[in-house]
């Protein structure tokens, strides 16, 4: 890796070979970087406080207030231009992190690309990294410029501002978020460009990116890369390729991954036994899924909503209807509410099979639970109703949806 001293001393030079490189060029080629923004309507001028003939002079503090008080967003860069024009115009982070927000209310994301370049020109102060990380969370949450905020990030060293991991992964999750796939190992592989030396995160990343776009095989080239960077994979790096697996029906990989893991001596937690239940369960191996629950309790790991959740799927699915009531009132005394979709099955498993105390049992416990009964389960039991096998006292209509 390239130590940070050195890169500072060759700033220029190496920010010169970066802007010649193709890497540089292809990021420039994505990107929907505009320098100017919508121009405003003479009306509008009219309601914008005319500052640039206020003769008192305004401290930073004071015009940073205006801008706060500043009742419509859309008045941000015309006022902003007024201010820059006085003589007392003195630009700190807080006044352009401010206008930044405001123009950001405003959705007016090409005044703020403009007000970028302006600063850049201006270079009236220095300019922290959280800084450039609102301005890149503005663009890519806000905005959807997700190539906006790549291009913030790589002309940071012309601000005079490094970029370091945090912003650095802050990209890379997202272009993940963002399934913008084909672009991240572009990004990643334009750390040492910048003088980033990535840490365990931004593995953890990549591997999740990897395993969305469905490159498994990459994943685990990357988990092979923790040690020989020093780094110790968490157990979030290993349920990240395993629920890659198991969406890919590949649950006996997951499983060799979980015997790694535990090698390694990292322990599973609730989360990672919840993918690998599910992974079952999609694969038609409910029983496996029951019995990997019964050992994830034998080992000590407390079991969160999800597994009990899963769990109850898993009865469902193998139709043990009369386990899976007993396994909602164990949810129920521990606080956990099953899902609507776990009442609707059960009800349809207990009308198959006659257990008539147990389906007024299902409707009273969901109606508790805030749930209404839709049509379809009404009619499923009417069905059974008159087929003859439930007798039409059993269920007082009033008294169960009025409970």
């Amino acid at each position: 890796m390239i130590s940070r001293s050195l890169l500072v001393k060759n700033a220029k030079f190496r920010l010169a070979i970066f802007k010649s490189s193709l890497f540089y060029q292809s990021l420039l080629q994505r990107s929907n970087f505009l320098t100017s923004s919508h121009p405003f309507s003479p009306s509008q001028e009219s309601h914008i406080p005319n500052l640039a003939n206020h003769k008192d002079w305004l401290s930073p503090n004071e015009t940073i207030k205006i801008f706060q008080s500043l009742k419509d967003p859309n008045f941000t860069l015309p006022l902003f231009n007024q201010i820059s024009q006085r003589k007392d115009y003195n630009p700190n982070e807080a006044l352009y992190s401010t206008v930044i927000n405001k123009l950001a209310l405003a959705k007016d994301f090409d005044a703020i690309e403009a007000l970028m370049e302006k600063i850049k020109l201006e270079r009236k102060c220095r300019l922290s990294e959280e800084f450039f990380v609102n301005v890149m969370k503005i663009y890519g949450n806000l905005g959807g410029r997700i190539n906006s905020a790549i291009k913030t990030l790589f002309y940071m060293p012309s601000y005079k501002s490094w970029p370091t991991v945090k912003s650095f992964n802050f990209v890379l999750n997202l272009l993940v978020s963002a399934k913008q796939f084909e672009v991240i190992h572009e990004v990643y592989m334009g750390a040492s460009r910048l003088g980033i030396e990535i840490d365990a995160c931004s593995l953890n990343i990549m591997i999740k990116g990897l395993c969305q776009c469905g490159k498994i095989d990459a994943a685990f080239a990357v988990l092979d890369e923790f040690p020989k960077q020093n780094f110790r994979p968490s157990v979030r790096t290993f349920s990240t390729i395993m629920h890659g697996l198991c969406d890919r029906g590949r649950p006996d990989d997951a499983f060799g991954l979980l015997d790694r893991m535990e090698r390694d001596g990292i322990e599973p937690d609730a989360i990672t036994f919840n993918i690998l239940i599910s992974g079952l369960k999609k694969s038609g191996r409910v029983e496996e899924g029951i019995k990997l629950y019964d050992r994830m309790v034998i080992k000590g790991c407390d079991p969160n909503p999800g597994t009990y959740q899963e769990v109850l799927y898993c009865l469902l699915d193998a139709k043990r209807f009369v386990e899976a009531k007993d396994f909602m009132c164990r949810m129920i005394q521990k606080g956990v509410n099953p899902s609507f979709e776990s009442y609707k099955l059960v009800i349809q498993g207990f009308c198959n099979e006659n257990l008539v105390g147990d389906v007024e049992w299902a409707l009273k416990q969901m109606t508790r639970q805030g749930f209404v009964p839709k049509m379809g389960m009404w009619k499923r039991i009417v069905q059974c109703l008159v087929s003859g096998r439930i007798e039409p006292t059993i269920f007082p209509y009033e008294e169960i949806v009025g409970s």
